[in-house]
């Protein structure tokens, strides 16, 4: 049986790929981690408790191990990966870093993405980071043949969250509380751009399917949905899932950067404001027979069924309700107020 060690392993990416691992008797998998979210892990998956972050300490820790695989989920800086580096070039004989569809070129030159698609990212730090920590990693491939290989997520969710594009600092749970409560609630643009939603199990497929492989090493792969939505359609979704009306209250992705506290800059303009489709060839090519079989309309449903039954998931955000109510007081009396001249 092949080893497989994760850094992280219980986040909203990583929990699907564990829990299929536990599953099936290909690998034995161990996580990595500070064990803040280890309780309802399967018995068959071990655990070394430690901060990444403290080098030495878990150089120690991996003293004689050896992995097929090791894969970083929480490596969001070039510091971070340089670390990994330095712990597993002789412990592994691949390597799988996290990285982000976020760092493909924004605005892009074509809605259709392939992992040719430049990287460059103006607007949000978070996916140039990405993008730093890549080209480290491939210099360290093309240069002394460390055995990476790059997996860029798009926006991926599981049963714990649901996927919307304008919220605050405390999640979407507010922006399903507004729709429950009949309140408008805001969407970027005129809502008609087109975005992939992928369900966690849906990437966990791809995901396994290249752990292991050869021919992925010095390679990297988006793993999505083929799935295409307006965001129009995503908050209908979202609202037959609540049993609602969705009312939506449309506002330029410019106007939410220029007057909210929070990061539309990055999320919006560096990447939610925009049309994409990924093309999955590359990825069907080293894992025949990938699909995936959630549809967002059946996956937002499971998704809004589990946080309406576990009150834990529905954590208020007074701040950023109260801030929406103002932007959308101000959209609607800038169209009363014109209309009226």
């Amino acid at each position: 049986m092949r080893k497989a060690l994760f850094i992280g392993g219980t986040g909203t990416i990583s929990s699907a790929i564990t829990a299929s691992l536990a599953a099936g008797n290909e690998w034995e998998l161990t996580l990595l981690n500070r064990g803040n979210r280890n309780a309802a892990l399967p018995g068959n998956v071990h655990l070394l408790k430690a901060d990444i972050s403290d080098e030495a300490a878990v150089g120690e820790l991996l003293e004689g191990t050896q992995w097929d695989c090791v894969c970083d989920f929480i490596g969001f800086v070039p510091a971070q990966v340089e670390r990994d580096w330095r712990l597993f070039r002789e412990r592994t004989k691949q390597y799988m870093y996290i990285s982000s569809a976020s760092a493909y070129q924004k605005p892009p030159q074509s809605e259709i993405i392939t992992e040719q698609t430049p990287l460059v990212n103006p607007y949000w730090e978070y996916s140039r980071n990405k993008i730093a920590c890549e080209a480290f990693l491939m210099e360290k491939y093309r240069g002394e043949g460390f055995p990476v290989t790059v997996i860029r997520p798009s926006h991926t969710y599981d049963e714990r969250k649901v996927p919307v594009s304008v919220h605050g600092d405390m999640g979407s749970w507010q922006v399903l509380r507004r729709m429950l409560d009949g309140k408008p609630v805001l969407v970027h643009g005129d809502g008609t751009t087109r975005w992939t939603l992928t369900h966690n199990t849906d990437f966990a497929k791809g995901f396994i399917g290249l752990m292991g492989l050869p021919e992925a090493i010095g390679e990297a792969y988006h793993i999505t949905s083929d799935e295409s939505l307006t965001w129009n359609e995503i908050y209908g979704c979202i609202a037959e899932a609540l049993g609602v009306e969705p009312k939506l209250c449309h506002v330029s992705s410019d106007f939410l950067d220029a007057v909210g506290p929070y990061d539309y800059r990055g999320n919006l303009l560096g990447d939610k404001a925009q049309t994409v489709r990924f093309d999955n060839s590359k990825l069907r090519r080293a894992v025949p027979g990938f699909e995936a079989t959630v549809p967002f309309r059946e996956g937002v449903r499971r998704a809004v069924d589990y946080i309406l039954a576990h009150p834990e998931c529905q954590v208020p955000d007074p701040a950023f309700d109260a801030w929406c109510d103002r932007v959308v007081v101000a959209v609607e009396g800038a169209k009363a107020s014109l209309a009226n001249k």
